[in-house]
């Protein structure tokens, strides 16, 4: 990879630069080093917790990173709502739904679904259907298959929820976070970049990998966070793969 290409970075959150509660080691300083170099922005499917939580999160992990160079799922599914002048019928964790208190009133012409945890339940998954069924537009703000948790084993995400709300009622998901190109696109434009001038730093070899460079953009591979060496088997090479964030330097010197 051609790193004197490379004029900002997009990276990946949890499982880069940190699993559960415990930083990767050396990823504190390497992404001191990655910000000295380059415009970063921190792009994440999380949908658990809202921007402000996971900076504040961060920043007490250690980490010199700035509210504005966050970017969540949960921004662009405000942003999309906002624009269609639409709410939804919101299928989240109680601190996400709170994100869009201020689009009450409005009227719901989608199904949103993200990573609700306990709200995974019959009577809220049932009532999402009815919505789809009544007309409204499923929404996944990601569809990741799992995540790795803070006791170190994988998780399920939402994707599963979204197919089987998908299979329930027959409709396909439009996908707004990763690896939706647009949101790819969004990250590079607010760093004011084109595409192809940026790398991409994940864990998820779809989402991330597959998901940049389907979007035009570089992607390094972290062996840390969901990453399993059966992913290498899914016909998806990356630009490049290091143990962890801490080997960055040795494709971004």
């Amino acid at each position: 990879m051609n790193s004197d290409a490379i004029k900002g970075v997009l990276c990946d959150i949890g499982g880069v630069l940190y699993v559960g509660e415990h930083v990767i080691d050396g990823a504190l300083e390497a992404i001191k080093m990655l910000k000295q170099r380059y415009p970063v922005r921190f792009i994440t499917n999380t949908t658990q917790k809202t921007a402000q939580s996971v900076v504040r999160k961060l920043q007490e992990f250690g980490f010199a990173i700035e509210p504005h160079e966050v970017i969540t799922a949960l921004d662009i599914t405000k942003r999309f709502l906002t624009k269609d002048n639409a709410s939804a019928e919101f299928l989240l964790t109680n601190e996400a739904k709170g994100f869009f208190s201020d689009l009450e009133g409005l009227r719901k012409r989608y199904v949103v679904v993200g990573d609700a945890q306990e709200n995974f339940n019959y009577k809220n998954l049932n009532t999402a259907f009815r919505a789809l069924l009544d007309g409204a537009q499923l929404v996944a703000v990601a569809k990741n298959r799992y995540f790795k948790d803070s006791d170190g084993k994988l998780s399920m995400d939402a994707g599963g929820f979204v197919a089987a709300l998908e299979y329930a009622s027959s409709k396909e998901s439009l996908i707004i976070g990763k690896p939706s190109q647009a949101f790819y696109h969004l990250a590079c434009e607010d760093m004011g970049i084109n595409p192809n001038e940026a790398v991409m730093i994940g864990d998820d070899i779809e989402s991330d990998i597959l998901g940049a460079q389907q979007s035009g953009i570089k992607a390094v591979l972290v062996q840390s966070g969901k990453f399993a060496t059966t992913d290498l088997e899914k016909g998806i090479t990356p630009d490049a793969t290091i143990e962890s964030i801490a080997e960055i330097n040795t494709i971004l010197p």
